[in-house]
């Protein structure tokens, strides 16, 4: 087993290799930058370590592993345009560097680039693989609609957040982890508990990554603080509000998402006073500490030993803890 750190680097060694220089530019060169901004990688770095926790080598795994960045970032290309966000990881957002269509047409490709890397596995591991990708892009494509939806909705349950979340954010995280376990061809039963191990921590991660837009520091960050506020997005933070506030604080709550200000710096402020006075902010770090744990539980029926175990709930708690 690796660190966090090598599989970040193994992977942005492989990722360097796989360049070459195409035409049009204009479809590949957005390709490039925004895979070349970095950002966490957690998911193909989670590919990786399933393989060798399954006990094969990380090589193995290495074109699934890119392929799950490649489709990664398709959707944050798409996301962002569908969002109007004008920074990614601290930079540009592809159709704000270039234009809109260009933004569209290289996240088409990536998409289908995404698949190529799969060509490189043996007729049943691809078609596992293939399978378990098909039903995961189209899960995500359902979660970023249901997104979509929720904006304009008054009445969303937290029920239907969180499925909305493990669509759009948490099978993506699980299918990378059970592409490892495919690879290292392991028990059905692993593979299986690898994948709600993933799924439940991209339940946490994704509870995270809402409480930090709303509360990060945007020099870590890398996106607008308060971006799901300006957008009117009816994250966990929001739902919890609504049921904890008074009647009075719940009524400007909804006035505030009804409303998209020129200038959104008091809007973000009010709403984040909101979130913390409602109780809404620690609810939302509570839920982020149960999915993690409810991960941890699945690693005690994994048949695999007590070191490796420890290196996921490592994973695992350090991902809870973060800041960016």
């Amino acid at each position: 087993m690796h660190t966090i750190y090598q599989y970040q680097e193994f992977l942005s060694d492989y990722l360097q290799s796989q360049y070459e220089s195409k035409e049009p530019k204009n479809l590949y060169e957005p390709i490039h930058y925004i895979l070349d901004l970095g950002g966490k990688r957690i998911r193909p770095v989670l590919t990786l370590m399933a393989a060798e926790v399954f006990d094969t080598d990380y090589k193995k795994a290495l074109p699934a592993a890119l392929a799950v960045e490649v489709f990664h970032n398709f959707s944050l290309v798409h996301d962002d345009i569908m969002d109007d966000a004008p920074l990614r990881r601290g930079q540009e957002t592809v159709h704000e560097k270039w234009d809109l269509n260009t933004g569209i047409l290289s996240g088409d490709a990536m998409l289908i680039l995404a698949y190529q890397y799969f060509e490189q596995y043996e007729p049943v591991v691809f078609r596992d693989l293939a399978k378990l990708f098909s039903k995961t892009a189209l899960e995500v494509c359902e979660g970023q609609q249901w997104d979509v939806d929720f904006e304009s909705r008054n009445d969303v349950t937290i029920p239907e957040y969180l499925k909305m979340i493990q669509y759009k954010t948490a099978v993506l995280v699980a299918a990378a982890m059970k592409m490892g376990a495919i690879i290292a061809e392991t028990s059905e039963e692993n593979a299986n508990l690898i994948y709600d191990f993933g799924l439940n921590l991209g339940l946490a991660f994704q509870l995270q990554d809402d409480y930090l837009d709303a509360f990060g520091n945007p020099e870590t960050f890398g996106k607008q603080v308060g971006g799901d506020i300006i957008e009117n997005k009816k994250t966990y933070l929001y739902l919890k509000a609504m049921a904890f506030s008074n009647e009075e604080d719940a009524a400007e709550l909804s006035r505030l998402f009804s409303i998209h200000p020129e200038d959104s710096s008091d809007k973000i402020a009010v709403v984040k006073a909101l979130f913390n006075t409602s109780g809404a902010s620690q609810s939302t770090q509570d839920a982020i500490h149960d999915f993690t744990f409810k991960a941890f539980q699945t690693l005690d029926k994994m048949n695999i030993s007590a070191h490796k175990k420890e290196m996921l709930k490592a994973f695992g708690e350090n991902l809870m803890g973060r800041k960016v």
